[in-house]
């Protein structure tokens, strides 16, 4: 208790000292009013960086790299940017086990039930296609509102569908062959007519990728995986939630333990930190954090790379917040200025480290009641060790869902490679980890999404290590 009193005074006087953040919008090109949602992060273009997709609601979809120094969009296909559709949220995962990826957008055009314009499902080859509108998957599309989409590599093979939220209608879950759309939902059993807003997806319970889904004006979801199928344990692990409206959802390791904890916040209710006790899911929310309000995102990442991750909320019409998950459990709330956006708008975030120098940037968005810019931020750090694990399946693609495990003489540090989270968004497929004082690894764990696991020596920093599973 006295080591984690000292290293709570240490961390709010350095905190205190300057701002957390720098704002670096100033770097987005063509930064104008807009309204815009969900973030996705991915490869789109191949070219080994990665992009910030941004959804437009009767906007411009975009995707912005990093180039000459600044942000700029990259796509301008027709397609892809769909100003005329409602895109709300975003999943890049590769669908066709050929090693790229593909970019579900979630179009929104009515607030509940059924809608107008069909969700797109976008393949990059020489041009981009979008494969709901090829006829044959015509009797696929899915004309119910939606929320958030999350990738699932259902049976662990490194071939992905997506698990689509839907508000006020049947739950989708999209797997594809031979270029034929399926909704598999009615088989799986979870083709649930609820409130659907967030979902995540990883090793939550069991060695295959499981499901949580936050949901509003009814109870969440948790889908066990067993033998490549679901089934909701949600009562069972008391994760219900069923009097609060679920939103920003990711999954983090909050004791430094090397498993995979839930952080869930609810719209104008209490949010909560759902640590998995193998039997139970606890709340350990501090009061701090529970404290209500109009939350849209939440993300778990090492933002200033000291060996301990924050968690940052993105709240629309009310100041953002910024808490650090110190060990056993405790948690301080950061004072920020840059990023605490008090008259923001914010709808979505993401986070990535875009140009490449190992320090994460965030992005947020912003829209629905109103049109403004994106904002973009980074840690006001001089240190910069790190390290970045990037798993790849089988394929070559991305391998989300798998979780890495950092282990070192202080702690065993799990991080998912993110399918999909949030809320509408999508982080990048990368474990990032800062590091401790007098830190020193031992090894890295990658457990996969068949739940194989293999352990790498790793003895650089400041790089990045990709892992391809098989080789």
């Amino acid at each position: 208790m006295k080591f984690i009193l000292i290293l709570i005074l240490t961390l709010t006087s350095k905190i205190a000292m300057s701002d957390f953040f720098k704002n670096i919008s100033n770097l987005i090109e063509n930064n104008t009013d807009r309204l815009s949602y969900g973030v996705s992060v991915a490869d789109v273009n191949n070219d080994n960086k990665f992009e910030f997709i941004i959804a437009g609601f009767r906007y411009s979809n975009l995707a912005l790299g990093f180039k000459n120094g600044v942000l700029k969009n990259l796509i301008n296909d027709p397609i892809f940017l769909d100003h005329n559709r409602s895109t709300i949220g975003i999943a890049s995962c590769d669908i066709d086990q050929d090693g790229t990826e593909e970019i579900y957008f979630l179009n929104t055009d009515t607030y509940s039930g059924e809608k107008k314009y069909s969700d797109r499902l976008l393949k990059f080859n020489k041009k981009i296609i979008d494969l709901f509108e090829l006829p044959k998957n015509q009797k696929n599309l899915n004309l119910t509102a939606g929320r958030s989409v999350v990738c699932v590599d259902r049976t662990g093979n490194g071939k992905y569908g997506v698990y689509v939220a839907n508000y006020g209608g049947p739950t989708r879950f999209y797997e594809l062959n031979d270029n034929i759309i399926n909704d598999i939902a009615p088989d799986l059993n979870i083709d649930k007519i609820t409130g659907g807003r967030a979902v995540v997806a990883g090793h939550i319970l069991s060695n295959k990728m499981d499901i949580f889904a936050a949901n509003e004006r009814g109870p969440n979801f948790l889908y066990l995986n067993k033998k490549n199928k679901f089934y909701n344990v949600s009562t069972e692990y008391n994760i219900d939630d069923v009097l609060q409206n679920g939103r920003g959802t990711t999954l983090s390791d909050f004791l430094y333990r090397g498993s995979l904890d839930i952080i869930n916040g609810n719209w104008e209710g209490f949010h909560r930190i759902f640590v998995n006790n193998e039997t139970t899911f606890n709340d350990m929310a501090s009061k701090e954090f529970r404290v209500p309000s109009r939350i849209r995102t939440i993300i778990s990442a090492d933002f200033d790379n000291d060996g301990y991750d924050e968690i940052f909320m993105n709240n629309i019409g009310e100041p953002n917040k910024l808490f650090k998950i110190l060990d056993d459990g405790k948690i301080i709330q950061i004072n920020i200025n840059n990023a605490l956006e008090k008259n923001g708008l914010g709808t979505g975030a993401a986070v990535a480290d875009i140009d490449n120098d190992g320090v994460l940037e965030l992005l947020i968005s912003h829209g629905e009641s109103g049109p403004q810019p994106l904002s973009l931020f980074k840690s006001n750090i001089k240190n910069k060790k790190f390290l970045r694990i990037a798993p790849k399946t089988t394929y070559g693609a991305p391998a989300r869902g798998a979780t890495v495990i950092l282990v070192t003489n202080q702690r065993k540090h799990a991080k998912t490679i993110d399918a999909g989270s949030g809320y509408l968004c999508q982080m990048e497929p990368v474990a990032h980890y800062g590091f401790r004082e007098n830190e020193t690894i031992k090894n890295v764990i990658v457990k996969w999404t068949d739940g194989s696991i293999n352990e790498y020596k790793v003895t650089d920093l400041n790089k990045t290590y990709v892992f391809r599973k098989g080789l």
